[in-house]
């Protein structure tokens, strides 16, 4: 369990050297990520942009299609719908309270 052969102090202190060498590493790269960020400004973000864009998979005129009406048609759906139970609940009411609109 515990090392008696007087080597623990010197162990102990390579493992702790060790660990600051690694977070001093760890520290140079995070600074050198953070430089590299603000060394190509807006041109470097609109190429990088123009990237992304080449990546992105576009859907075909029959998927527009599809999902255009899809879309329309579930708009339609719902403002039928809510028409539906606003005159609903104008009826109601109306014939609670006796109320007439003009």
């Amino acid at each position: 369990m515990a090392n008696n052969n007087g080597n623990g102090s010197k162990q102990e202190k390579s493992k702790e050297d060790l660990a600051k060498a690694v977070q001093a590493s760890a520290n140079k790269k995070s600074q050198n990520s953070k430089n590299q960020g603000k060394k190509g400004g807006l041109i470097a973000y609109l190429r990088g942009v123009r990237q992304e864009f080449k990546k992105v998979v576009w859907p075909t005129r029959e998927e527009l299609t599809t999902d255009t009406i899809v879309v329309f048609a579930c708009v339609i759906f719902f403002a039928v719908t809510f028409w539906l139970i606003d005159t609903g609940f104008l009826a109601a009411l109306k014939g609670i309270l006796g109320i007439t609109l003009s």
